[in-house]
């Protein structure tokens, strides 16, 4: 938590809260469903939530904006994002069941009223969103492939519609059909070794 309120001073008490619940909330849940791996789970503000907040080092999601994040898993980084945002409309999406099973339970715990969760494949999705956040699901060509036509066509923030992904390693082969792509190092915000090799990729569409 000390992590999350050194990057993040602004939080309301509400806010603090929530995030401070996570530990807790994930860790009972990890017990019952493998949603975390075990190494991860004790690392789970460094390697989860603050590796979702990156995404908000580099934008900061305007009010009333729309928001889906395609391969959920237990919450990231749909999650974290939805409680730094509270007036921004989250859809998160995974297609295994039990997972979207522990996203909405944390999130009802912790009184989460912008994020709705389903077990579905971002393929069969006809919604538009402002923006898709994930966390490394799949190589970038594959994953454009998903969400091609999901994307509305009029920006209302200082970077276009499009994607936020964040990868880590040398990505210079997988982005390279993707002239426009804009890569941000975590390790800019974030001290932890962790995020050495980290980014947030962005690809407008």
């Amino acid at each position: 938590m000390e992590e999350i309120l050194n990057h993040f001073p602004n939080l309301t008490e509400s806010q603090i809260h929530q995030f401070a619940q996570l530990q807790e909330l994930y860790f009972d849940w990890n017990a019952k469903i493998n949603v975390i791996s075990r190494k991860d789970i004790d690392e789970l503000y460094t390697r989860h939530v603050l590796h979702s907040l990156g995404i908000a080092k580099i934008i900061q999601f305007n009010q009333g904006a729309s928001v889906m994040d395609v391969g959920t898993g237990g919450g990231f980084p749909g999650i974290p994002l939805a409680i730094l945002f509270p007036e921004v409309q989250f859809y998160l999406i995974d297609v295994i069941a039990k997972k979207i099973k522990v996203v909405n339970e944390v999130a009802q715990a912790i009184g989460l009223k912008n994020v709705i969760a389903e077990q579905k494949r971002a393929e069969l999705v006809s919604e538009q969103f402002d923006f898709i956040v994930s966390r490394a699901v799949t190589n970038m060509p594959d994953f454009v492939s998903w969400v091609t036509g999901k994307i509305k066509r009029k920006s209302t923030h200082n970077f276009k519609n499009g994607i936020f992904y964040l990868k880590g390693g040398d990505l210079t082969e997988e982005l390279q059909p993707f002239p426009e792509v804009r890569e941000f190092s975590l390790q800019d915000f974030f001290s932890d070794e962790f995020f050495e090799t980290k980014k947030v990729v962005y690809l407008p569409l």
